[in-house]
């Protein structure tokens, strides 16, 4: 029971958690563990915040199971922390007040496909691939793919995006209703299966992005799409990052609907090279992708292909065969793992921005040039069909001297992208890491109004707490 003797509690009470505990032992059994391994991997593990773990982990099976919890935990005021597969960047999984993680792990069900309606049911602990590789043979798949096997719960929760967020949006756009378990331990639904509605406030848009801070999600109900008739996908390497972003302003512009379209920096390239053991030219590249028919398709990489000319693009490479683009794209989201190559031993510290696309080669080059004279070490990939990109710093973890400049240059990353009209965060979400940047973002009554909602749906600060805004 480390965490327990360690933790920062909200009412300061040790028995109380411990009673909780001993309570949930008897519901759960051996469901729930409290194991200090278990609890450490319950914890934020994938960048340089600190490791903070719950007091126990929790394996519910239904939404009842969530609500037994939730309700027992509400009533001595103990934190109540949402957990799907820890992919998520900014700290949101860990537990800064000690309290109870809800591992989504068993509840993985596919309650329903009405494949006619384009959408399906589902619960918040399957991932993206398993949802697919069930969807695949009745001709509909979920489009939203961030790259990591992510839980499709913590994927809602953190308003993911993903490669293919230029052509079907991100999962604000994709998620149509919830089910949610609120801080008292009631059920919420969020909506119906409609594809739109004008009736009452647009509740599953506040819980989609909310990280766990406002509802426990245990049931989503998805739009699917058609899955396209033909796909074509390949790289073009360009003679610089800013022709690359040109590249991509234009395609938007010019109404090509391009499926995916994202930028590896040279540095970037090499580091895909050493770990996915291919054989790409180490320059600033575009790998991109086109759905639909046939003919569509044949005509959209010929236009893609123009543009790419007109700004110093070389010879396109086509992956026509599905192994070969699956190889291609396995690559691009191993990225942020090969960038390990570059530089063995070194921490990864992962970030992402986001910029209107007018502004995105400016901020792209801006951000090259800033890292260079910071002398880190930091590749450059981006979802630059919306604007989005993402920095993998490697970092001595050691050499205070050089996490100083790392942090540094992450706070004029942020600061540079606010200054262009965007945002702090393109799809990594808040949790801990990015709070201190919402005031810049939204002003201070844009805060205060979700401070007032976070208090009217958790008013005891027991969901998440300590991420998004701060009630203290």
């Amino acid at each position: 029971m480390a965490g327990v003797e360690t933790a920062e509690r909200s009412s300061g009470d040790r028995k109380a958690v411990e009673a909780v505990i001993a309570k949930l032992a008897q519901m759960f059994g051996n469901r729930l563990v409290t194991s200090r391994a278990v609890r450490e991997q319950h914890a934020n593990t994938l960048t340089w915040i600190d490791n903070q773990p719950p007091d126990a982990v929790v394996f519910p099976q239904s939404t009842e199971d969530v609500q037994k919890a939730v309700r027992l935990c509400a009533a001595a005021r103990v934190p109540v922390i949402a957990f799907g597969t820890g992919t998520s960047l900014e700290g949101q999984v860990n537990a800064p007040r000690g309290g109870v993680s809800l591992d989504f792990r068993d509840m993985n069900r596919i309650l329903a496909v009405h494949a006619e309606d384009l959408d399906c049911v589902i619960e918040p602990g399957i991932t993206r691939k398993q949802l697919n590789e069930h969807l695949h043979d009745q001709g509909v798949f979920f489009p939203i793919d961030p790259g990591a096997d992510a839980s499709l719960g913590g994927m809602a929760a953190t308003r993911c995006s993903g490669t293919n967020a230029v052509r079907y949006g991100t999962m604000k756009d994709n998620v149509l209703a919830l089910k949610v378990v609120l801080a008292n331990g009631e059920v919420m639904t969020t909506a119906r299966r409609a594809k739109k509605s004008s009736a009452g406030y647009d509740l599953t848009r506040l819980l989609v992005g909310s990280e766990g801070t406002l509802g426990i999600i245990t049931e989503l109900t998805l739009r699917l799409s058609g899955i396209p008739e033909a796909i074509s996908g390949g790289m073009c390497p360009f003679p610089s990052v800013e022709a690359c972003c040109r590249a991509t302003i234009l395609t938007i512009q010019s109404g090509i609907p391009v499926a995916r379209i994202e930028l590896l920096d040279a540095l970037q390239v090499r580091a895909v090279n050493l770990y996915s053991k291919l054989a790409l030219p180490e320059t600033p590249m575009l790998f991109v992708e086109f759905h639909g028919t046939v003919a569509g398709v044949a005509e959209q990489s010929e236009r893609f292909a123009e543009i790419a000319r007109e700004f110093g693009g070389g010879s396109f490479e086509w992956a026509t065969r599905p192994e070969d683009r699956t190889r291609l794209w396995e690559a691009r989201h191993h990225a942020a793992l090969s960038s390990k190559a570059l530089r063995p031993g070194a921490h990864i510290v992962a970030t992402d921005v986001c910029v209107p696309i007018s502004r995105l080669a400016e901020c792209v080059v801006e951000t090259q040039r800033d890292i260079t004279e910071s002398r880190l070490l930091a590749p450059i990939v981006g979802h630059v069909g919306d604007g989005n990109f993402h920095l993998t710093l490697l970092v001595d973890m050691a050499d205070a001297d050089e996490v100083a400049r790392a942090k540094n240059l992450l706070e004029r990353l942020v600061e540079r992208a606010l200054a262009m009209d965007g945002t702090c965060t393109g799809e990594h979400g808040v949790g801990q890491g990015k709070m201190k940047y919402l005031e810049a973002e939204h002003g201070e009554p844009a805060l205060a109004a979700m401070r007032a909602v976070k208090r009217a749906l958790d008013p005891l600060d027991i969901l998440n707490p300590g991420k998004i805004v701060a009630l203290g």
